[in-house]
């Protein structure tokens, strides 16, 4: 059970195109499955997208994918989440300051997961990347970019969790308990910003086609998982104004 309150997308809830008009978002992981969807949706709903990762040609063949939809042209700021300094955060949201004087919205889907594997076998590398990567990066580069957040007048930070009852199973390793800090992490952040611009968001998707779900469960068929466009478009209702009845809570995207 995720410890933060749950809501619901609205009912046939769809983002428009003018839905994050005059809005300037950044994306981290955003090649991944997960970040490379809502980086189009939130193209696609009007927005300015900054795609961040740690592989350029990657970030480049989404930036040709997003202008080959004839969308506004994102902005490529290559950032490796496992080897940045707090001094490379600064210096993303003192770019991010320059080029467009704001920041409407943070997507953190960047995500380390090295596999499923027992405490005994896990490699102490993989779990301080997990621990790193999932917990530390985002925090980082969220308070780097506080001072922009909070000028907007309405912003929104969303953090992307997974199943709470699977990853306390065991073999969930670092990924597991990185998730859960996450978590907490939302919670006390929100508890800091409730009064401010700055909506603090969750996002638990259903399970999704992507690298991450392939490699947890590698017997499944992960063409019958359904691609993550479904999440992407609940990422644009929390960064929307109309996300703010989410504000301090769990999108729950699963289905009871």
């Amino acid at each position: 059970m995720t410890t933060l309150p749950v809501s619901r997308l609205p009912d046939g809830w769809s983002p428009a195109a003018d839905t994050l008009a005059d809005r300037v978002v950044l994306v981290t992981g955003a090649y991944g499955g997960l970040g490379g969807a809502v980086a189009r949706a939130a193209s696609r709903a009007g927005a300015t997208v900054v795609i961040t990762g740690k592989r350029k040609r990657q970030l480049e063949q989404l930036y040709d994918a997003i202008r080959a939809e004839g969308l506004a042209e994102p902005v490529i700021h290559p950032l490796d989440m496992e080897v940045a300094t707090p001094r490379e955060y600064a210096a993303l949201a003192e770019g991010l300051e320059r080029d467009f004087g704001r920041l409407d919205g943070i997507v953190h889907a960047a995500v380390s997961f090295s596999g499923l594997t027992p405490i005994t076998m896990h490699k102490p590398d993989a779990w301080l990347r997990a621990m790193h990567v999932n917990v530390n990066a985002p925090f980082a580069l969220t308070q780097a970019c506080l001072p922009l957040l909070t000028q907007a007048s309405d912003s929104a930070a969303v953090f992307v969790l997974d199943n709470p009852e699977l990853l306390q199973r065991a073999h969930w390793g670092g990924y597991g308990v990185s998730k859960a800090a996450l978590e907490r992490f939302v919670a006390i952040l929100h508890g800091e910003t409730d009064h401010s611009a700055l909506r603090v968001h969750a996002m638990l998707p259903a399970p999704m086609r992507t690298s991450l779900r392939q490699q947890a469960y590698f017997g499944e068929d992960i063409m019958q998982r359904a691609l993550p466009d479904a999440a992407a478009a609940a990422a644009i209702y929390l960064l929307s104004a109309q996300g703010a009845a989410a504000r301090g809570a769990v999108l729950d995207l699963r289905v009871d």
